[in-house]
Formats: C-alpha cells, sequence, structure tokens
C-alpha cells in the first residue's frame, strides 16, 4: 500500500507508538520464553539443576559433571532431532525466507515454518549444537512484528522497520544487550541511521529487554575480573593484532558460507546429522568445553584459566565442529561462535605480544580479539563494539583499544574481499 500525497505523515504517529510498545512487550515475552526453554532442555538433558529453569549452576559446569556416555548420548539425541526436524520441514514446510531478505524486499517470513524453524534451533543449541542461539528469538520477533503490523495496516517500509526492530529486539533479550540490539537493527539490518528508525529500534529493545526482567536475570552475559588495567602496550597490540583476526574471520565466514550453500536438505541429512553430532559427543568426552554455542570457552578465557595449548585445540575443534554442523543442514547462528573463535585466537596472539610486553593480561586480549573477530566476521563493527562492551560491562576506557582493533579488523575483511574477489 502506498501513501497517498494528502495524508500527513503525522496522522501515522500514533499508529506507530501504538505498535513499537506492542512490539517490544510481545517480543520481550516470546524472546524470554524461549530462553527459559533453552535452559529447561539443558538442565533436563544433562540431569542438572532439575528444580530451577534459571540457576547458578552454568551449563559447562552441568556438562562437565554429566557422565561421558550421557554427553554421547545426548548429542546422538541432538543429531536425531536435527536430521528430522530439518529434514521434515524442508520437506513439508513453505520455504523459509530469512529476516534481512524479508526486510529488503516484499518477502513474507512464512509464519508456521519459521516457528518451528526455530524451536529446532532451540532444543538443538540446548542439547549442545556448537551454533549461535541467536537466530531463533531474531525470527520469532520478526515473525510477530510482521504479523502485528499487518494487523495494524502498516506501510511496507513502516512494516520492514517493525520487522527490524523486532529481529533486534530478540537478539537484546537473548543476550540482555538492549543498546545492542537496536544498533543491530540500525546497522545490519535496515543499514540506515535516519531517526524513523533509530527510535522504534532503541525503544522496543529497550522494552523488550526489561520485559524479560519479569523471569530473566539483570546480569551481563559474561563476568571479568575487577583489577584488569588499560596500557599502552595493550592499545599497541590490539592496533597490530586486528588485521589478523580480521584475515581469519574472513576465511572462518568463507568457509561457513560454502558449508551453508551446500548444506543437505533432502533424506541424506538424517544420517549426516546423526553422524556429525555423535562425534562431536565423543569429543566432548575429553572436551566438554565443546558444548554449546561457544559461551563456555568465551568465559574461560575471560577468567583466563586455560592454557594456550588447550585455547589452540579448542579454537580448532570449535571451527570444524561449526563448519561440519553447517555441511550437514544444522542450523543456527554465528554470532557467539565468532566471539568464541576470536577469545580463542586472542590469547594465542596475546600470548605471542609477552614477549614484547609481558605485563599484557590474556584475558584482556580476549575481549578485544573476540569483538574484532566478530565485527568482521559478521560485517557489523558498532554492533560489535556495543555488544561486547554491554556483555561484559567492561571499564569505558577500554573501548579505545577495542575500537582500534575492530578497525584493523574490519579493515583486513575489507581487503580481503576485494583481493579474492568474494561476492557478498
Amino acid at each position: 500500500m502506498q501513501r497517498t500525497k494528502n495524508q500527513q505523515p503525522t496522522t501515522r504517529i500514533p499508529v506507530l507508538i501504538t505498535a513499537t510498545i506492542i512490539v517490544g512487550i510481545g517480543v520481550g515475552l516470546l524472546a524470554m520464553l524461549l530462553v527459559l526453554l533453552l535452559h529447561a532442555v539443558q538442565h533436563i538433558a544433562y540431569g542438572y539443576s532439575i528444580s530451577q529453569t534459571i540457576s547458578n549452576t552454568s551449563f559447562l559446569a552441568g556438562v562437565s559433571a554429566s557422565t561421558p556416555l550421557r554427553r554421547v548420548m545426548i548429542l546422538m539425541i541432538c543429531g536425531l532431532i536435527a536430521g528430522c526436524g530439518w529434514y521434515l520441514l524442508y520437506r513439508y514446510g513453505k520455504p523459509l525466507v530469512s529476516i534481512k531478505q524479508a526486510v529488503q524486499s516484499k518477502a513474507r517470513m512464512p509464519y508456521v515454518s519459521t516457528i518451528i524453524h526455530a524451536l529446532l534451533q532451540i532444543c538443538t543449541i540446548a542439547l549442545g549444537s556448537p551454533l549461535g542461539r541467536e537466530v531463533a528469538p531474531r525470527e520469532v520477533g520478526a515473525v510477530f512484528a510482521t504479523w502485528l503490523s499487518t494487523k495494524f495496516g502498516l506501510y511496507l517500509r513502516e512494516m520492514q522497520i517493525m520487522l527490524a526492530c523486532g529481529a533486534g529486539a530478540g537478539l537484546a533479550v537473548v543476550y540482555n544487550v538492549p543498546f545492542g540490539g537496536a544498533i543491530f537493527a540500525i546497522e545490519v539490518l535496515l543499514c540506515s541511521f535516519n531517526l524513523a528508525v533509530i527510535l522504534p529500534a532503541l525503544a522496543t529493545s529497550g522494552i523488550a529487554v526489561a520485559v524479560s526482567w519479569l523471569c530473566l536475570d539483570n546480569v551481563p552475559m559474561y563476568h571479568i575480573a575487577a583489577a584488569i588495567k588499560l596500557s599502552s602496550a595493550l592499545v599497541i597490540w590490539s592496533i597490530m593484532a586486528g588485521p589478523i583476526f580480521g584475515f581469519a574471520a574472513f576465511w572462518f565466514m568463507r568457509i561457513a558460507n560454502i558449508a551453508r550453500s551446500k548444506a543437505l536438505h533432502d533424506y541424506r541429512m538424517l544420517l549426516a546429522c546423526c553422524i556429525n553430532f555423535t562425534i562431536i559427543g565423543v569429543l566432548a568426552i575429553y572436551f566438554p568445553v565443546l558444548l554449546g554455542n561457544g559461551k563456555s570457552p568465551v568465559q574461560l578465557e575471560f577468567d583466563d584459566t586455560t592454557s594456550i595449548e588447550l585455547s589452540v585445540i579448542l579454537l580448532a575443534l570449535r571451527m570444524i565442529i561449526c563448519w561440519s554442523s553447517l555441511r550437514v543442514g544444522a542450523q543456527g547462528g554465528l554470532l557467539t561462535p565468532s566471539l568464541a573463535n576470536g577469545a580463542l585466537m586472542a590469547v594465542l596472539l596475546g600470548s605471542l605480544g609477552h614477549f614484547l610486553y609481558p605485563s599484557i593480561a590474556l584475558s584482556t586480549c580476549a575481549i578485544i580479539g573476540a569483538a574484532a573477530f566478530l565485527a568482521s566476521a559478521q560485517k557489523m563493527p558498532i554492533t560489535a563494539i556495543a555488544l561486547i562492551l554491554e556483555m561484559t560491562q567492561i571499564n569505558i576506557s577500554f573501548i579505545v583499544p577495542i575500537v582500534l582493533a575492530v578497525a584493523g579488523s574490519i579493515g583486513m575483511d575489507y581487503l580481503c574481499e576485494n583481493r579474492f574477489f568474494v561476492k557478498k
């Protein structure tokens, strides 16, 4: 529907304000339920904190306390759910439409198929899939915003803005990052810093996160040591390491995109998913930290409790199992996996920096590396900076090395894209 010349924009303001508020509240509730579902599945699967959906016991602690046989069996179940679930969805469901496609065109996201797609992601990631959990709440938020926009009779562009805001609000809830969720909608989905975009993005994310506090804790995603200090050596290290993160992120995403493009969507994925996730379960006997979206290794690196050797092994294994999971047809995001790759890689680069600057703290390098890798991997420098600041609540003075590392990473990623003629 196109706006006629006689219609004044001011007549739409009450409608848009109402829609914005309802989207914020609705997405907050829906994303909160998805997070609660994820925790419930984790607790039941690995047998910890059964009586509490939200507990002080971390997923890594719960997995580590479970028996090796249980880890293998749970991942076999994960493969069965992934293979059967997505095969049936691709076979009988309506074709999926991504959030970006819906924002940039007139294509509509199919309600039922998208919700099933999101639930499959939540369940498999809760059981131990290495992919990210952020796509599911974004999709549910986008579907709800689309449905509401239709009921309100919004114009196409208004509907696209609401859809993006709903997706950003879903991301905001799952990681408790209201500003990061808003910036994601603005920078990544809408690619506009117009006030007509900024205001609803900020409002929906803020409202959604506030609503989610009804059941979810208002705490940062990651905990960091209060004693970390900023130094000139850290700033120099950030400048030097930034391009390396960008180069690594470019190739990580290049291979991930190839794996996605060749992912199985037919009956073969039934066996392929079972084999893939069973292998991950066997690896989890020796490395329980591998299971899940990558939050566990990120926290270990922020706590500076892993050796350099273990960090290198985890980095290699996590990249491989992310690629293999995408190749067999499993679905999920790469936001937290990218954070994990950056944090693990930063410990290696930070240890090399110790030869020149012994005072550099590896935990601080991990925070900076996580932001730099994420920025290039997801093509969202401003969002990456906002996310890492909110997720860690690190002292704002650390924004200097973070920004410098992100700038170097994005610059190298841009050079790689042009050098290797890779289409976006």
